[in-house]
């Protein structure tokens, strides 16, 4: 086998990071844009020791399985991998994956894992989307859609807005529609977009450090309507951004907020080291189950308005909170768990690192009156055990919930829930493997076992997925 050879084969499996997976003559081919059941032609494009990839050429015979994405940029754009999978089986081929990873990585027998919470409607369900400016490159799928009259019709060119072409960082799509946000989101982008390339506005390059165009980023409320538009560049323009606002607000009157985030990083991260407002009061607000929450242009806030809230419902039931428990939310970020189930607790104290997330916690709880909610600013690994409210040491944990990043916990915070010894630990994760991998510790040390799972589609569309499992202590 080698580059560039023509090969029939069968797609037999999804594998890690959501590939298409096909053996020739037993050797693994991750195969772009497949699905089990596929019989695909493909072309072998590198070939290592152990596998190979390859792109598919032509379609034999379709799987069951298959079905026809409704975004015509899909297999160019980052944004979705598995708009070509029937949403039925990408939550099976999810659940088989948080069942898989806990027997291979956390070395369980085998659980029975519910069918993933899924969505009623699988499309415009992000509330927040992050666009780029950047060199433009024209695909073979573009072309055949015409372009707006003087728009550039080839090669690459300065001043696209869109997304970022699947595993290309240095080159933008131009999108002129999107299905995960809203219907009036790609119009705020093509207005955005044709603004700034009439002005002849300068795109940012990381390569440079010039220029001064560098992020569009849309919030949009599912729950109130609001809608937050904030453009982050290199310099503070207050003329164009005065133009701009006129012009946002002429065609999308109903618009909350417009807000200028500047920042002179190196990095292409789309938040500020200064803000400014051009209309509104620079926040949103969106509500989750009885709460509302104001969300700046950069606060966390979960992506999923609506998946958000049944994960949150989910983990408060595997929490068992009973009136006058302490509750511990670690990695609580801006408060949305703490708050969702404070209501039946005595006591809940979250535990976050990120300092403005703790400040932007403590204002939402203030916003919705909840009294019986503090929040710590702290390295978990460094205060866990030695962290005081108000100069005396924290009151002992009846239930800990933690919601740790992608990483997982460092091995000493594990132990040191452990040690705690909670009655309930309730462990929500966006990752099974590195939950799988921090499960083994907690249950390795005979103190606790696994009593529910129930993993949530906050993604539909894509590979991931969120996790949530509660663990009983064995002696309480």
């Amino acid at each position: 086998m080698k580059r560039g050879d023509e090969l029939e084969a069968v797609i037999e499996d999804i594998a890690v990071e959501g590939r298409s997976l096909a053996r020739i003559d037993g050797f693994v081919v991750f195969v772009r844009g497949g699905v089990p059941g596929d019989t695909v032609r493909m072309r072998i494009r590198t070939v290592k020791r152990n596998f190979a990839e390859a792109d598919l050429v032509t379609l034999e015979f379709p799987s069951p399985r298959r079905t026809e994405p409704r975004c015509r940029y899909f297999g160019t754009c980052g944004g979705c991998t598995w708009q070509n999978i029937a949403y039925a089986s990408q939550l099976e081929f999810k659940r088989r994956h948080v069942a898989e990873t806990l027997e291979r990585l956390g070395g369980f027998a085998p659980l029975p894992v519910p069918a993933p919470l899924a969505m009623a409607d699988p499309f415009y369900y992000r509330n927040k989307m992050e666009f780029s400016f950047g060199e433009r490159w024209r695909t073979p799928e573009e072309m055949a859609h015409p372009r707006p009259e003087g728009a550039a019709t080839g090669g690459v060119i300065e001043g696209a807005l869109g997304l970022h072409l699947s595993g290309r960082y240095d080159r933008v799509l131009d999108l002129y529609e999107c299905w995960l946000q809203s219907e009036v989101s790609p119009r705020i982008v093509n207005l955005v977009r044709e603004f700034c390339l009439g002005h002849e506005l300068p795109v940012f390059s990381t390569v440079t450090q010039s220029g001064y165009l560098r992020n569009l980023v849309i919030r949009e409320s599912k729950r109130t309507g609001e809608i937050m538009v904030n453009l982050v560049t290199r310099d503070d323009r207050p003329e164009v951004m005065q133009q701009l606002t006129e012009r946002l607000l002429g065609a999308f009157p109903s618009l909350t907020t417009i807000v200028n985030n500047i920042t002179e990083r190196r990095s292409q991260v789309a938040v500020g080291e200064r803000e400014r407002v051009y209309h509104g009061p620079g926040t949103i607000t969106e509500k989750i189950g009885k709460r509302t929450y104001r969300i700046s242009a950069n606060s966390f806030f979960q992506t999923n308005t609506d998946q958000a809230e049944r994960l949150y419902d989910t983990a408060l039931g595997f929490a068992h909170i009973r009136a006058g428990d302490v509750v511990y939310d670690l990695y609580s970020g801006t408060g949305t768990i703490a708050l969702h189930i404070a209501d039946g607790a005595g006591k809940v104290v979250g535990i976050e690192s990120v300092e403005q997330a703790v400040g932007d916690a403590r204002k939402n709880a203030e916003f919705n009156g909840v009294h019986n909610c503090e929040f710590l600013h702290g390295d978990l690994k460094e205060t866990l055990l030695s962290s005081r409210l108000q100069g005396e040491p924290l009151p002992a944990p009846d239930v800990i919930i933690v919601d740790p990043p992608r990483a997982g916990m460092h091995e000493k915070v594990a132990r040191e829930i452990v040690a705690l010894a909670p009655r309930t630990i309730v462990y929500i994760s966006c990752n099974p493997s590195t939950q799988a991998r921090d499960l083994r510790i907690i249950c390795q040390s005979g103190k606790y076992s696994i009593e529910s799972i129930q993993p949530v589609d906050m993604f539909p569309h894509t590979q991931h997925i969120e996790n949530v499992v509660g663990l009983a202590n064995s002696f309480q």
